[in-house]
């Protein structure tokens, strides 16, 4: 209140004053960083630094602010922390399995190589020990033995490699806003190209809006539809019924991925990493207007230009094709921003 109370008088104020008390304190300010290498800042400092920097040209902080944008970033994502952190209600789990159970289960497993994690467990059950099926999924896993081991069929390296033409793959990103609102944006990527589409977003993802995403999706991608033969999701509570029958009456087969197994949709995990580590950690959303107008120019950036090792260093646009043989030494190369510097784009000049 005493900074709202504060910035009322300072607007009531002739021009003149306020330029000359606006030296005044820039002088202070300059002074106390030779004088201070740390400065302490409340929670209520913080938040008001952080409003007045919308109100202030990002090239100017430096000038102003005793802080860094990084600063600035690293606290919205503590406040993010602070709001989903249920560490104080979460209960005890269960009992761990005990090292005796582990040792035969291993055991059973090792003698019977084509026994999975499920016949396993029917054995436990059988000899009168009651455990669930995941517990042995878990203890095979971190054992190293294929907790569901194939005889026949391909794995899913093969299988995407063979099938990549043919392949969707759809996961739902969450964004916090500086209100520490959140939305969520749905993302479809192609296999075979890389192409990422943003299928829509929403702060409420229900089964119905998300039906409606994957028929607007699937005009979008017009005539292509006819040569995409699979889709990869996860059992989010998000993709109903719907939502599948959207896909396959175009023919499209679902693949549902394994509980907590983000392996088995590797490529659009991994999409959903980018978009964290290269956008959202280094920027502030406003709200889902803002969110839309970023994604929609970083996936311009992403398919267009942005190299892929999986693609030979090429982009999506590009991955049919042939990098040019050009001598770098007798061109001139051009920089472009993109989202105001985050990612840049380097063509040939014309």
């Amino acid at each position: 209140m005493r900074c709202l109370f504060g910035s009322v008088t300072v607007l009531a104020r002739r021009e003149v004053s306020k330029d000359a008390e606006l030296l005044v304190l820039r002088h202070e300010n300059a002074v106390l960083r030779r004088q201070i290498s740390r400065v302490r800042y409340q929670p209520g400092d913080r938040l008001w630094l952080t409003a007045l920097s919308q109100l202030i040209p990002r090239q100017r902080w430096a000038e102003v602010f005793a802080v860094t944008p990084a600063t600035l970033l690293a606290w919205h994502r503590r406040l993010i922390a602070r709001k989903w952190d249920y560490t104080s209600r979460r209960r005890p789990g269960r009992p761990s399995t005990t090292a005796v159970i582990r040792k035969l289960v291993i055991r059973m497993a090792t003698e019977n190589p084509t026994w999975g994690h499920r016949r396993v467990q029917g054995e436990l059950v059988k000899l009168g020990h009651p455990i669930a099926s995941s517990t042995v999924w878990q203890i095979l896993h971190d054992a190293g033995i294929d907790p569901a081991p194939r005889r026949t069929g391909p794995t899913w390296k093969q299988f995407l490699t063979a099938q990549a033409r043919g392949i969707l793959a759809a996961d739902f990103v969450h964004v916090d806003t500086v209100l520490l609102r959140r939305l969520y944006a749905l993302i479809v990527i192609e296999h075979e190209t890389r192409r990422v589409h943003l299928a829509g977003i929403t702060a409420h993802p229900d089964g119905a809006w998300t039906t409606q995403a994957a028929r607007n999706f699937l005009m979008d991608l017009g005539q292509r539809t006819a040569s995409v033969k699979f889709l990869i999701r996860d059992r989010a509570g998000q993709f109903t019924g719907s939502f599948d029958a959207v896909f396959t009456a175009e023919g499209i087969r679902i693949l549902a991925s394994p509980p907590q197994a983000p392996k088995a949709n590797a490529i659009c995990e991994r999409i959903i990493g980018t978009l964290r580590r290269e956008l959202f950690d280094r920027l502030l959303i406003v709200n889902e207007h803002h969110l839309r107008q970023v994604l929609t120019e970083y996936l311009q950036h992403y398919n267009a230009a942005r190299p892929h090792r999986a693609l030979g260093q090429l982009p999506p646009a590009q991955a049919h094709s042939r990098p040019p043989q050009i001598d770098l030494a007798e061109h001139r190369v051009r920089r472009k921003q993109v989202l105001g510097g985050l990612p840049h784009e380097y063509q040939i000049a014309a």
